[in-house]
Formats: structure tokens, sequence, C-alpha cells
């Protein structure tokens, strides 16, 4: 079974599908799974700040009953001073354990009691340091220190530390657990995303060569077919090569054997033209002294033959033009091709100067925009083509209107546009192909010529590997478009004889 590209496409666009939606539920569960072990670890931490906070609150009872006592015992100051520190810094300490157990309801009380129990403690101790104004009160204080409940409060402390260290120590091990249960979790998925995405990939990689060696298969065929089609071509192309020059060479010896018998009519008409005065002159003579001889047909038929001999002239006269212009079309397509590098921007701004005298007088202006791309092609035809073009706007400028000309050139992919652009007159769309034919005017015919000027610029187009097409509209200007090769490549051709 081969694989079509339809099928390749479908099945891609499902992996795509596929892999997102995989890639979906992997960055989801990642995130559940990242913000949930967030929130374990950061109940972790919390329980061991519970359990420092009850350290320091042990050691500082401690603390403060060793204070007591090394004050009972030897009347230091620095003993003083950790009684006074102590006794300050214990209900900041069951404050902290406070604030850190306010989600615990169960620690909250026994915090409360806590708290209780430590007021006992401190109201015990500072009843002991109050006693110790003199020897004998020191002495009293011995007394008491020997039946002080601070041993009972002591006890109470550490009972209710103990205490909430447990319940600490068993939320501690709970919380561990779900940590631990929630990263096995992810592990699980993780397995689980990644044998599905190899799974994919082993599918998609098994599409893949299966495609590949189905495009290879019709690669192969398709070389054999366009070996065959490239040998089909070149002989078509050969064919046409040599149809093209039987073209040329026929037109140049039709053209070339039109001349003589035209110089042949031009040459008698010029005597006719010469003759006419004489015969005149005797006419007038003969109409003097014997006018019975000179009839009126005669008369007449002197009298039209100047008017005859003009039209004569004027159609030889075209003809000569004519015959001239198929031997410049048929030179040029027999002249060999020189490629080489061609600033465009140059070319016209050469074509502009030898028209400004002409630009001055129409009171029109011609803009070349820039940079223009450089092109590699017979510079003789380009220029050829681009004088017609730019003489043909000049030519059929809008009355009334401001002429203005633009070239411009750009680059696209591997060929060099080249755009006339004109405000004038504008051509009919059914005129867009028939301007480019022999002979073929359109519009108003106001200006001299003979039709033959665009059919030599196509010629020359296809001439170095392009095409010229026009885009206009009645009234709105015109823009003859050139599309050339960057890079002329020129074919071996037979050579014809001139």
């Amino acid at each position: 079974m081969t694989i079509t590209d339809r099928f390749f496409q479908r099945v891609v666009f499902a992996a795509m599908i596929g892999s997102f939606l995989l890639l979906a539920v992997v960055g989801g569960g990642v995130v559940l799974a990242a913000r949930e072990s967030r929130h374990r670890a950061a109940l972790v931490v919390h329980t061991f700040e519970v359990e420092r906070a009850l350290d320091r609150f042990t050691i500082l009872t401690e603390q403060l009953e060793n204070a007591r006592r090394g004050y009972l015992l030897y009347h230091r100051d620095g003993a003083l001073a950790n009684y006074k520190r102590t006794m300050h810094d214990i209900p900041l300490a069951i404050d902290a354990i406070a604030r850190l157990t306010r989600d615990n309801a169960a620690q909250q009380r026994r915090v409360a009691g806590l708290r209780q129990e430590a007021e006992l403690h401190r109201a015990s101790a500072r009843k002991t340091i109050d006693r110790l104004e003199s020897a004998s009160a020191a002495i009293r204080a011995m007394a008491d220190f020997a039946v002080d409940d601070s041993f009972v409060s002591m006890a109470g402390l550490r009972q209710q530390t103990s205490v909430m260290e447990s319940e600490e120590q068993r939320l501690l091990k709970l919380r561990i657990a779900a940590q631990d249960h929630a990263s096995d979790l992810l592990n699980i998925v993780l397995s689980v995303v990644g044998v599905l995405i190899l799974l994919l990939m082993g599918g998609m990689s098994w599409i893949v060569l299966r495609y590949t060696d189905d495009l290879n298969r019709a690669q192969d065929s398709l070389r054999g077919v366009n070996a065959g089609l490239e040998g089909a071509v070149a002989a078509r192309t050969t064919e046409l090569s040599r149809a093209n020059d039987e073209i040329q060479r026929f037109a140049y010896i039709v053209s070339h054997d039109l001349r003589s018998p035209l110089v042949n009519i031009m040459g008698f008409t010029a005597e006719l033209e010469a003759g006419i005065g004489p015969l005149t002159g005797l006419a007038d003579r003969v109409d003097a002294s014997a006018p019975e001889l000179m009839d009126s047909a005669a008369r007449d038929a002197l009298t039209d033959l100047p008017e005859a001999i003009g039209f004569i002239r004027t159609s030889t006269n075209r003809m000569d033009r004519l015959i001239n212009a198929i031997l410049r079309l048929s030179r040029e397509g027999r002249r060999t091709l020189a490629p080489a590098a061609v600033d465009i921007a140059a070319l016209a701004a050469s074509i502009r100067d030898s028209l400004q005298y002409r630009l001055n007088e129409l009171g029109a202006e011609i803009a070349i925009q820039s940079p223009m791309p450089t092109l590699v092609t017979d510079r003789l035809a380009l220029e050829q083509i681009l004088s017609n073009l730019i003489e043909n706007a000049t030519k059929y400028l809008q009355p009334g209107r401001p002429g203005r000309i633009v070239v411009s050139a750009r680059r696209e992919q591997q060929r060099i546009i080249i755009d006339v652009a004109d405000n004038g007159r504008g051509i009919a769309s059914k005129d867009h192909e028939r301007i480019f034919e022999l002979f073929r005017r359109s519009g108003v015919q106001d200006q001299p010529g003979e039709g033959l000027g665009l059919a030599h610029v196509r010629a020359l187009s296809y001439r170095l590997g392009g095409i010229v097409t026009c885009i206009s509209e009645l009234g709105a200007g015109a823009t003859f478009r050139l599309s050339l090769p960057e890079v002329l490549r020129i074919e071996p051709r037979e050579g014809i004889a001139a």
C-alpha cells in the first residue's frame, strides 16, 4: 500500500494534535504536581519551624530556671541578667508558637495550656527573685526553694511541649508520606506519557519511512519521465530554433528581394515627376496655339498626374520604411547576443538624457527610481527595449496633464522585473495583446509610426529569455512590465548568413 500525500498530511496533523494534547497533559500534570510538592514541602518546613519554636521555648524555660537558681546560690549579676532576658523572651516565644500553629485547633488549645503553665513558672521565679532583698530574705528564699512549686510548673511545661512536639512529629510523618505519594504519582504520569510519546514517535517514524520510500519510488519514476521529456523538449527547441531561423532568413530574403523592384518604382516615379514640368509647358503651348488639339480628357489627365505621382511617392516611401523595419527585425533576430552586467538605472538615465529636449517641449519628466538591481543580459537589446517603451510613453501623454514617466526595477527570486509606467492616455484592455503584433496600433492615430516598435520589443524580450506585458486602462496611464532572467544563458544555435 502506498501512502498518499493527503493521508500523510492527515497522519502528521493527527500526530501534531496528539503531541500537543500530550504536552498539555504533561504540562498540566507537572504544574499540579509541582504545586502539590511545593505545598507539601512548605508544610514540612512549617512543621520544622514549629519544632524549632518549641525547642526555643523549652530552652528559655530551662535558662530561666538555671538563672533563678544561679542567682539564688551565688547572687551574680550575670545570672540576674539572664533571668530578666528569659522572663522577657518567654512570652514572645509562646506568641511565635501560637502564630505558627494558628492553622491547627488542637495545637492552639495546647498553646493556651502552655501559656498558663509558663505564667505560673514565671510567677514562681519572680517570687523567688523578689524575696532576695536581704540576708534573712535570702535564708527564707532558700527555705522556700526547698518547697517551691516551680518543679511542678516545669514538669507541666515539659509535658505540654512534649505533647505538642509529638503532634508535630505525627504531622511531619503524614506530610512526608503525602509528598512521597505526590512524587510517585508524578513519576507514574511521566512514565505513561513517555511510553505514549515513544509509541507516537515509533508510529510516526514508520509512517515517515513508508512515505519516504513511496516518495523515492515516485521520484525515480519522475526522473525517468523528466529525462524523456527533457529530450523531447530539447528536440522540439531545436526544431523551433531552426524554424525561427528559417523565418528570419525568409523575412530577410523577401524584404531584400522586394527592395529591388521598389527601388525601380521609386526611380521611375522620380522620372515621372521630372517629366511633369515639360509636359505641362507643352500642353500650355498647344492650348495657346492650337486649342482644338487639347481636348478635356487630355487636360484632366495632365492635371491629375501630379496627384497620382504624389500618392505613388507616399506609398513607396511607406513600403520602404516597412521593408527597412523588417530588415532591422531580421538582423536583430540573427545578431549574436553578448551578456554583460548592465546598470539599469544608468542605462535608463542615458535614454532620458537623449530625450531631454523633447521632454522639455512636452513639459514632461522621467523619474528613475533607485536603487536598482544589476542585470546580466545583452546591453544593446535591453537599450532598444527601454528606448522603445520610454519613447512610446512620451508619444502618448494625456493632453492637459503634466507628463510623468517612472522607470523602476526589482528582483523577484531569479528574475528582474522592470516597469515603465506613465500617466498618459492608457490602452483599452482589448488591445493589450494586439499592440505587440506587427503593424498593429491602438487608440487615436495622431502620432507617426508603422506599428513595429512594440513587436520589436516583444521579439527582443523573447530573445533575452523574458516577456513583456501591458497593464493599463483608458485614461489611467499604462505600465509596460518587462520580466527577464537575472542572468542570461546563451544556448548554442546555428548561425545564419546575411
